[in-house]
């Protein structure tokens, strides 16, 4: 019985993720893109941390209380991960079928997506946004039943950088959230529609497979890792946390204040009189330095469970490098097409695409 209850939980999960978005307070802002045939902004309301911690503290009470052991996820970590996969499939198929296609191949449409923007409940609800909540709260709460196992698994004989991997797992998670509002403004909520990709990928792959360190270490001994092994993994991850964040950041001030600076930087440009792009802070080291930072944090997450000369746990950076520098060559291509020579001109003062001085 328990079995089946471990395919229904990511359905009773997802489930109470949106009643927690749609009746927690929210805040009401202006994204980046446009409505449709008008220049109003988009609006959405976000409440995201709220979710979050609200979502945390029913797992902590329902382990505290005995009504779940606290690694029950891990536990059922497999038919979690199954019924989340056919309710992805369910949620991906209704809603690229529901719209007209916008490509002549249905297997692009099935995986892009139709719909640029779908909104909910008189617009408490964005699709896209909620898509991100879910896989963030459902990731948070495997990883702490993953680490929780762990310890009760080994207790005083556990591996620390488990437990250092879920801190920073848990830090990617909750800064994501806390900073939600500068989301608004990246690649994935602007460019993206909601098809295969975004919806299966937020509902399942996100959750599950950005638990795959912890995932595949956690039932493992500890292999007694060096503390200065232990140490290059916290600064790697914040090294990379640093430039993903700047960068966003750094973007997100301009695109909002264009004339303020961002911690000391001040905004450097150019522009052809119409549009205008920056050139200097993060965006003057590579041209998708944030990508970089990406991978680096993912690195670090790996460094610290100590079982970083196995294969399993790398497959969670060698996912960011096959889906970022993809990435990077649409970005380049969609901004080439909106910029024009001022994007060439961009692409000669800054020569490197994410890894400076050599990629």
């Amino acid at each position: 019985m328990s079995n089946i209850w471990g395919y229904i939980a990511p359905v009773i999960v997802i489930s109470a993720i949106f009643l927690l978005n749609a009746l927690l307070p929210g805040r009401w802002v202006d994204g980046y893109i446009t409505r449709p045939g008008s220049n109003e902004k988009m609006r959405y309301r976000l409440n995201g941390l709220s979710v979050l911690t609200l979502a945390v503290m029913i797992w902590f009470i329902a382990g505290y209380s005995e009504t779940l052991p606290f690694d029950w996820l891990y536990l059922h970590r497999w038919e979690g991960a199954a019924g989340a996969c056919v309710l992805g499939l369910i949620f991906s198929l209704t809603v690229v079928f529901k719209y007209k296609p916008v490509r002549k191949n249905l297997l692009a449409d099935l995986f892009l997506g139709r719909a640029e923007n779908i909104s909910l409940l008189n617009g408490r609800i964005d699709v896209k946004m909620w898509l991100y909540l879910v896989g963030a709260v459902l990731l948070e709460l495997n990883v702490l039943s993953f680490a929780a196992h762990h310890q009760l698994t080994y207790g005083s004989d556990a591996n620390p950088g488990i437990f250092l991997a879920t801190l920073m797992l848990t830090w990617f998670v909750s800064e994501y959230l806390f900073f939600e509002e500068v989301h608004l403004y990246t690649y994935d909520i602007f460019a993206e529609r909601v098809g295969f990709k975004l919806g299966w990928g937020c509902l399942v792959f996100y959750p599950y497979f950005y638990a795959v360190p912890l995932w595949s270490s956690v039932a493992l001994p500890d292999p007694q890792t060096p503390q200065i092994i232990l140490a290059l993994a916290v600064l790697i991850f914040f090294s990379g946390w640093s430039l993903a964040r700047g960068a966003n950041m750094q973007k997100y001030f301009f695109k909002r204040f264009p004339d303020r600076k961002f911690l000391w930087i001040a905004p450097g440009t150019i522009t052809d009189g119409n549009k205008t792009l920056l050139i200097n802070g993060f965006w003057g080291v590579s041209r998708h330095i944030n990508y970089l930072g990406e991978i680096l944090m993912a690195t670090g997450i790996v460094l610290a469970t100590g079982y970083h000369n196995t294969f399993w746990p790398w497959l969670y950076p060698l996912y960011y490098v096959l889906l970022l520098f993809t990435r990077q060559w649409d970005d380049d291509r969609r901004c080439a097409a909106k910029y024009g020579s001022l994007w060439a001109e961009y692409k000669t003062l800054v020569p490197w695409r994410i890894i400076p001085y050599i990629w």
